[in-house]
């Protein structure tokens, strides 16, 4: 069910062509990070301020942050850039990809750890 929340709400996204242009993949480049928030916010929040449960981790981080984001539109959207010859454009968009997300993650991680719990 997270799957199909996710991914119904990726295509939304990308169906609204907000800032498709030529050169950067802004959509999914944002659908992206957005999911590396979510998943170090519902990661660290179910892990550390809620009951275990057997569900919600597979729900929200697996099912919807799994088919939000979207890895293989990554590379297809490299090989065209590097087909046609935008190395530098590439090069950049996987870097940005890594460092933004990795702090995106640590982003949702720390606005997780700082939100109180609800008794």
């Amino acid at each position: 069910m997270g799957g199909a929340v996710g991914a119904l709400a990726r295509v939304a996204l990308v169906q609204t062509g907000v800032g498709r242009a030529p050169g950067w993949p802004w959509i999914t480049f944002s659908v992206n990070l957005a999911g590396a928030f979510l998943l170090g916010y519902f990661v660290t929040r179910l892990q550390e301020r809620l009951p275990l449960s057997a569900y919600r981790r597979p729900l929200l981080g697996t099912g919807f942050c799994g088919a939000f984001t979207t890895f293989s539109t990554v590379q297809v959207e490299l090989l065209t850039m590097l087909d046609a010859h935008h190395d530098g454009l590439a090069a950049a968009y996987v870097a940005a990809s890594i460092v933004l997300g990795y702090a995106s993650i640590h982003l949702g991680t720390a606005f997780a750890r700082r939100t109180r719990t609800v008794a």
